[in-house]
């Protein structure tokens, strides 16, 4: 793997990336999760938290190791991307909540069969 980094002699540095790809994996599958768990709304919501809280956290440690690199960083578009994620995270959630919401209220309109 070490040899698949090395471009033209010189490494990368992955190895001082791995937690950020790790957290930024987990994120990815809390996003991913809720899609296929459209019955259970309540996980959905905890698990879409969880991720935004994430992002945001993600996006906390990006911008410290941002100003306190050693050597000049250049800013990039995608840095502003896990809160973007994060905001979206918290409209899902806020959409589930209404949707469950509904659902409840829908409920106590049905006959109850006797």
């Amino acid at each position: 793997m070490v040899l698949a980094l090395v471009l033209l002699g010189v490494a990368l540095g992955f190895t001082s990336r791995v937690p950020f790809i790790i957290l930024l994996s987990v994120c990815a599958l809390c996003n991913l999760l809720p899609v296929f768990m459209f019955r259970h709304r309540m996980l959905q919501m905890r698990l879409l938290l969880f991720a935004a809280i994430a992002l945001l956290g993600l996006q906390a440690w990006m911008a410290y190791d941002y100003f306190t690199a050693d050597v000049q960083a250049s800013f990039n578009y995608s840095m502003v991307v896990p809160v973007i994620a994060a905001i979206l995270d918290f409209l899902a959630v806020r959409g589930i909540v209404s949707d469950e919401l509904l659902v409840r209220s829908a409920g106590r309109l049905r006959s109850k069969k006797k």
